[in-house]
């Protein structure tokens, strides 16, 4: 064996040993919804993390113990932070004592749905800076097939070190379900996929001491890809079956009739629901990613281009269905009426308002004339219109006093069956209310 051959080995057998005797420096830059998590994953096994994150005050909360998240409770923070296992700094200086770098930070669109990845590149401008050689850096925020190899790598490179020899560099997309209690970053399988083979093999070993099953792929692009298709696949068939609600309100039928009926079939059938519009940082921000990767190559991606422009208008025919009510009802026009909102997280038993349809709802509402009160459980205050609006609580005297209670988010919390009793009609877009017995003819579903 040559002597760079015996040195190129070295580095990778020696973080090999590390990863897996769990002596490895790990750090994880960005403490949102995806890197919180993971973090507190690693610490839970045994790795000594560091948590990385430009904000200040989110360092400090950290540090005292406290999780601004909701699949985070603050007591298993406070738990890595006292026994010395978890600690958060803004100080880039930490990357150069690093074995390992998770990049999990923010990935949203631009104005003009082109691909923002002004925080993927100004993390990785500073793990380069500081980059020390043996050190294995994984990409896992979702962006469009060749970001990994065509802005990371050069930008490393610029160290004076060789990819899967002084430094090994992956992708691995983040699967993070905020609010599910059955799939977490425990348990949900990775996919990685590597700039070498040898890069592959080394964050297959790294992700393999927190979570049970591993896929590994050819490339850094299949696993850019992989997530993009996951996504792709869940916003393509929510437009389909939004756009079945609006035909089924054309015909008189009931959409969640339909599709309980439709789901009854054991084979070629997977049951989707409609909903205001798609809310969260994923299934409404990543297919456009695709889509703009493959105009670049002279494709057009019409699935997505289509269901984009059916979900991101079914905050448009929710006010125009609100409208049909009050005129149908009550002979009111939107125009000075009371409506009551029932929940504005993206989805249900979360505070996260990303990307929710029903701040767009209820902008729209407003831009009407209407008068808007707001309850979400998990929500203490929400931004529209350039003024804050706090949560009002959930009374009777709340509900009377609205022209229309309208429910956006269909949280467990909610008693619907008060719900509906207490108002005087309630228009139902996430058809929490098929439980409800009594008033039944207080209720309209989307």
């Amino acid at each position: 064996m040559t002597k760079k051959g015996a040195k190129e080995n070295k580095a990778y057998n020696e973080l090999i040993t590390k990863i897996r005797d769990r002596s490895a420096k790990v750090c994880v830059v960005g403490l949102g919804y995806v890197g919180l998590p993971l973090s507190m994953e690693l610490a839970r096994v045994g790795f000594k993390v560091t948590g990385y994150d430009i904000s200040e005050a989110k360092i400090k909360l950290l540090n005292s113990g406290k999780s601004d998240i909701d699949d985070v409770p603050d007591d298993i923070v406070a738990d890595t932070v006292n026994t010395g296992f978890f600690t958060a700094t803004d100080d880039p200086k930490v990357f150069g004592k690093m074995d390992t770098i998770s990049i999990c930070v923010p990935t949203p669109l631009s104005k003009t749905k082109d691909p923002d990845v002004s925080y993927i590149l100004a993390a990785v401008e500073s793990v380069r800076e500081h980059l020390k050689p043996g050190t294995l850096v994984v990409l896992e925020s979702t962006t469009y097939p060749g970001t990994t190899e065509d802005l990371i790598l050069p930008l490393l490179e610029e160290a004076n070190q060789r990819v899967g020899e002084d430094f090994f560099l992956a992708f691995s997309p983040e699967r993070v379900d905020p609010g599910n209690v059955d799939f977490t970053t425990k348990n949900t399988p990775r996919v990685v996929g590597g700039v070498t083979p040898r890069c592959t093999k080394v964050a297959k070993a790294f992700y393999e001491q927190t979570i049970p099953l591993i896929h590994p792929v050819s490339s850094t692009q299949a696993a850019e890809m992989v997530k993009l298709l996951e996504n792709t696949f869940r916003s393509v068939n929510i437009g389909l079956v939004n756009e079945v609600a609006v035909m089924c309100d054309r015909l008189g039928l009931d959409v969640w009739e339909i599709i309980d009926a439709a789901a009854t079939k054991p084979f070629g059938f997977m049951p989707f629901y409609p909903g205001p519009g798609l809310g969260g940082h994923c299934i409404p921000i990543d297919p456009h990613y695709l889509s703009w990767k493959l105009k670049s190559l002279n494709y057009y991606a019409r699935f997505i281009e289509l269901a984009g422009d059916i979900n991101s208008h079914m905050p448009e025919y929710v006010v125009q269905r609100i409208n049909r009510i009050l005129n149908r009802e009550f002979a009111r026009s939107i125009n000075k009426s009371t409506i009551l909102v029932c929940g504005v997280a993206y989805k249900p038993d979360i505070k996260d308002v990303r990307e929710s349809p029903a701040l767009d709802v209820i902008k729209l509402l407003e831009d009407k004339g209407a008068k808007i009160q707001f309850n979400d459980p998990y929500v203490d205050e929400i931004l529209w219109n350039k003024h804050v609006h706090k949560s009002k609580p959930l009374t009777p005297a709340l509900m009377k006093k609205a022209d229309l209670t309208v429910i956006l988010t269909h949280h467990s919390d909610y008693d619907y069956e008060k719900i509906v009793e207490q108002s005087k009609y309630v228009f139902d877009t996430r058809n929490a209310t098929k439980g409800v017995k009594n008033n039944r003819d207080k209720i309209e579903s989307l």
